[in-house]
């Protein structure tokens, strides 16, 4: 694109615009610079609740890949990418979905997690070739993000993708954007002009993060992973997580330390099936078969 059609383009997006409230922002002292900062910083809930039934759209559509065996993909550059693997990473330990269960791909590669890769957002063949790579399915979703919503990296994946018939969603910051076009779901929190112009990372890349927060978590919570508020799917690969499972297990079913870490031992150390087991008094082996046929949603098997 030439440089005069970006202008044009940059100018009609809104997170590109100059903020009226911090034309002087330089000149304030450093608290006034961070009450300014947290005050624009208040107004992004405000622009992700407005869209909250594209959001709950969206993790319906998830739910039902992840159920039929397929997958939830992230695709973006830049903070957007980056983003978008910080969410996939953390589901795997948070909820043990297996490895490749939530995939993140950032234009130019594991690289560009630590060093911005130039040029790399603006190859639309990249886009759909990481796609191929991981041999992407009808049966998976792909989430493209990107603040400006027309970043050619995730255009060229969601059309791919949605040629492919995989489930698409569309996370951006501007209303009406082109990868918004390209998706079956649109998620578009208008969070208006950043504080400093054109820094994307800051309210636009926070609206992100709420929202991923809210398309993981709340798939995983339809999905069987949390009983009450509790993380029963917890993988205690550490000794911070070894510790949670055992208060997990106790608060879900009032046991005390020793009889919730024997619960964890007699359940190799599945949480939820520890809990089960203390709460029906059942034996490890129909315990897990109750789990199995509540499709490991753990008040079904309680009900069962």
């Amino acid at each position: 694109m030439r440089h005069h059609d970006l202008l044009n383009d940059l100018a009609r997006l809104t997170s590109e615009g100059r903020n009226p409230d911090t034309l002087d922002i330089d000149l304030k002292s450093t608290l006034d610079i961070v009450t300014t900062i947290n005050a624009q910083d208040q107004r992004v809930p405000e622009a992700v609740a407005r869209v909250l039934p594209e959001i709950a759209a969206a993790v319906d559509l998830i739910v039902a890949a992840l159920r039929r065996g397929g997958r939830l993909v992230y695709l973006g550059a830049g903070t957007s990418g980056r983003l978008g693997v910080l969410d996939a990473s953390e589901c795997p330990p948070t909820f043990s979905v297996p490895a490749g269960m939530v995939v993140g791909l950032i234009a130019g590669g594991e690289a560009a997690m630590f060093r911005a890769q130039e040029g790399a957002e603006d190859d639309a063949a990249r886009g759909e070739q990481d796609l191929r790579d991981i041999d992407l399915s009808d049966k998976d979703v792909v989430v493209g993000i990107a603040a400006s919503g027309r970043t050619p990296y995730v255009l060229g994946g969601l059309r791919y993708a949605r040629a492919l018939g995989a489930g698409t969603v569309a996370l951006a910051c501007n209303p009406g954007s082109a990868i918004g076009r390209e998706a079956a779901i649109a998620i578009e929190p208008e969070v208006g002009p950043e504080v400093i112009t054109g820094s994307t990372r800051l309210k636009s890349g926070t609206a992100q993060k709420l929202v991923l927060n809210m398309l993981s978590t709340a798939s995983m919570i339809r999905l069987g992973k949390v009983y009450q508020n509790l993380m029963v799917d917890v993988n205690a690969s550490n000794e911070k997580l070894e510790a949670r499972a055992i208060r997990i297990v106790m608060q879900a079913t009032g046991a005390d330390e020793s009889t919730a870490a024997r619960a964890l031992d007699d359940a190799d150390r599945e949480v939820k099936l520890a809990i089960l087991m203390l709460l029906s008094g059942l034996g490890k082996a129909e315990a897990r078969a109750r789990l199995q046929r509540g499709q490991g949603v753990l008040r079904r098997a309680l009900e069962d």
